[in-house]
């Protein structure tokens, strides 16, 4: 099979790598697109990622994240297969989560913390689907949605990185994610890229 992860490689065929899931809200947009940019496009694990959009209005995110770096964007469906090197979206008004069987679920469950689809919930699903292999990114927003899924991640035994809170747009999510000890690595946005490639496996 192939080790590339751009040639569709499956991720959850017993021997588990990684799964990086992205979080945030206002003011992350920029941000993620310049870590997507950053990243190889043999990187070796899939990214799910979840901003906080308005509900009712198409989200154009996975066509601006493909452009933006070399891994290709959708936004996730119901039960999709985890692949390597693809970067998997909330839709508007949908929790994102993934499971133990290496596929993505959508749920139309009452909002946390007043969103959805919620940082958190993708965050937890992450920490006990994939434990010691998920990683976490948490970038500039205004509020503290992904606090507690960066706490269960670090809890799994995973990893978190937050963008430095002094140069994201909106520094009170990352901030907080770093005061309640949820970060294991604090960088600025032009890192995160280079940290996630350190920290995901194949």
């Amino acid at each position: 099979m192939s080790s590339r992860p751009g040639d569709g490689r499956r991720c959850h065929d017993g021997l588990m790598g990684s799964v990086v899931v992205i979080g945030g809200s206002a003011g992350a947009h920029g941000a993620l697109q310049t870590v997507c940019r950053g990243l190889p496009p043999d990187f070796p694990a899939p990214i799910l990622v979840v901003l906080h959009v308005p509900p009712h209005l198409p989200s154009r995110l996975a066509s601006i994240l493909t452009r933006a770096g070399p891994l290709p964007a959708t936004e996730a469906r119901d039960g999709q297969e985890l692949l390597a090197g693809r970067i998997h979206v909330a839709p508007p008004d949908h929790h994102l989560l993934v499971g133990a069987d290496g596929r993505t679920s959508l749920g139309r469950e009452a909002p946390e913390r007043g969103f959805r689809p919620s940082i958190d919930v993708l965050f937890r699903s992450a920490a006990t689907a994939f434990g010691a292999a998920s990683v976490g990114v948490i970038l500039s927003g205004a509020l503290t949605d992904g606090v507690a899924g960066a706490e269960a991640i670090r809890g799994e035994g995973g990893a978190v990185i937050a963008q430095d809170p002094e140069e994201a747009r909106f520094g009170r999510l990352p901030r907080a994610a770093v005061d309640a000890g949820a970060a294991d690595v604090v960088v600025p946005t032009a890192a995160i890229a280079a940290t996630l490639c350190r920290l995901a496996t194949p």
